[in-house]
């Protein structure tokens, strides 16, 4: 029995941890510099993107999911979007596809407006 509430806590704590501010962001990165994915329509990342991205795969037609077995699950992934809402659901994919070290980071505006640079 406490095993089970043990591992239920563990899992609430990691999905927690999945979403973190611009500025947890730039501390991980200080640490871990990691791979940016956009997780927007390539229209969307046209208009302008990190200029550290990494890639670009779009959560909403089914390019990201197709991608996850190409990424190396021992990586540390920084997801980010318009708003936080699609990377959001990107990490929560990657997590239980076995990916570790997952983070979304949140909307592009907001990342701009905290500092990062765009392209």
């Amino acid at each position: 029995m406490f095993n089970i509430f043990n591992k239920s806590n563990t899992e609430t704590k990691s999905t927690m941890s999945i979403d973190i501010s611009t500025e947890e962001f730039k501390e991980k990165r200080a640490e871990t510099k990691g791979v940016i994915i956009d997780v927007r329509t390539q229209g969307e990342y046209e208009e302008g993107h990190l200029a550290e991205a990494d890639y670009q795969y779009d959560l909403m037609n089914g390019e990201f999911q197709s991608q996850l077995d190409s990424l190396n699950k021992e990586e540390t992934y920084y997801l980010y979007c318009r708003s936080g809402n699609r990377s959001g659901q990107a990490a929560r994919i990657m997590k239980k596809a076995g990916f570790e070290n997952v983070y979304n980071v949140g909307g592009f505006g907001e990342l701009v407006d905290a500092g990062f640079e765009a392209k």
